[in-house]
């Protein structure tokens, strides 16, 4: 079974937080947080991978555009590592890329061989997958590992996942292989509106990483922007009668399915996070 995130890290651990592009990002969700996250940290790159050796370019062509110089230049697809340091002074490594095309286990030898050199202890892959979840809900975010000892520090569950994988579940394994602690936090977006953006998975990811990180983090206009989506997926199931039908189905089975979650337990960490976002300015 997974487990909602419920525990931090501790505060001076290095923590790798990685999101991909294509199969392992719906609605563009968990690369949209990165993102954010790279903004508001001010983060800084330090290194990127050569696409020459992981991509075909076939598959993820490079885009050409005239920039603010003039200059016409080619941008290629390629994995990007920054560093940032957050208002608490945890030192946090952000990979953000596409799933490369080939050589999976030299791509994540690269990454892990950077992430040591950084002192990272943690990895967090962070993905998102289509669900018939209802649009009008709070998005399920949920975490699990591989790895025992995390488990019993965030009190997660173990993965049970089989089938086939995508690259975030590669660099986990090889993570745990290198010794270096490994999770995977995952979003789940409504299939019915799977075209990105999708911020209101984005701030549900950017809110459960607030309480693995045990700090606050600043939304920005994320809040107004999910309230916007889900109000256009309200017009949407207005004007759709089938559509929605669907949805007023996913919420019965929503509602049904979390009523022994509403606990005094759950309630509290509710509050908990409230109390930090408030102390910390968030």
């Amino acid at each position: 079974m997974t487990s909602h995130v419920s525990r931090s890290l501790p505060p001076a651990e290095t923590v790798l937080l990685a999101a991909f592009e294509g199969w392992n990002d719906a609605g563009s969700s968990a690369s949209d947080a990165l993102d954010h996250l790279h903004a508001v940290w001010d983060a800084e790159q330090i290194d990127q991978l050569d696409p020459e050796d992981y991509h075909d370019f076939q598959v993820n062509r490079p885009s050409v555009a005239t920039e603010e110089d003039g200059v016409r230049r080619i941008t290629w697809p390629t994995t990007t590592v920054a560093v940032a340091r957050t208002p608490a002074g945890r030192q946090v490594v952000i990979v953000h890329g596409i799933e490369p095309s080939m050589r999976w286990r030299r791509y994540c030898t690269e990454l892990l061989d950077i992430a040591e050199s950084l002192g990272v202890r943690t990895v967090v892959t962070i993905g998102a997958l289509l669900a018939d979840v209802p649009h009008t809900r709070p998005i399920p975010v949920t975490m699990s590992s591989d790895d025992e000892a995390l488990r019993d520090r965030l009190d997660i569950g173990p993965t049970t996942y089989e089938g086939p994988t995508g690259i975030v579940g590669v660099l986990a394994q090889q993570a745990l292989a290198r010794d270096v602690a490994a999770a995977s936090l995952w979003a789940a977006v409504p299939h019915y509106v799977a075209h990105p953006p999708s911020p209101k998975a984005s701030l549900a990811i950017l809110g459960a990483l607030e309480t693995l990180l045990g700090e606050p983090i600043p939304f920005g206009e994320l809040p107004e922007d999910a309230l916007a989506w889900q109000h256009g997926v309200d017009e949407l199931a207005g004007e759709d009668s089938e559509i929605g039908e669907y949805v007023r189905q996913l919420e019965e089975a929503k509602d049904t399915a979390e009523l022994p979650e509403a606990t005094g337990e759950a309630i509290a960490q509710e509050f908990e996070r409230y109390l930090r976002r408030r102390d910390g300015g968030g």
